[in-house]
């Protein structure tokens, strides 16, 4: 069956980087467009970023611009969320996600806590 598992969550403090990880299994990873999803507490899920089939095409939520980075390893079966100047309301749990449409998402990962600390 299809299987996202995310891990590189963490403590950092405010300023500090991270890069998440997101390894797929049971799909044609080169076939599927894959984002990256954050939740926080009390708050609803909210899209953060994506890329396409190939990574030659991202997208971000412009509170996260400029300082993270989507990619991705077909060969390796793996996207990633580089997250760089990370601030205390970038605390949530993120979840990656793949679509073959483009539009709706229909494989999510069980997600990794990222918390920052002011």
């Amino acid at each position: 069956q299809v299987q996202l598992v995310e891990s590189g969550g963490g403590l950092v403090q405010a300023g500090g980087s991270l890069r998440l990880s997101c390894a797929a299994s049971g799909l044609t990873f080169s076939l599927y467009r894959m984002g990256w999803f954050r939740q926080a507490p009390g708050k609803e899920r909210e899209f953060v970023a994506r890329i396409n089939l190939s990574g030659s095409s991202t997208y971000y939520t412009d509170s996260v611009k400029g300082r993270s980075t989507i990619s991705r390893d077909n060969a390796k079966n793996t996207v990633y969320l580089q997250m760089d100047s990370l601030k205390p309301e970038d605390t949530a749990v993120y979840y990656c996600a793949a679509s073959q449409s483009g539009y709706e998402y229909a494989y999510w990962g069980q997600g990794t806590q990222v918390t920052v600390s002011s």
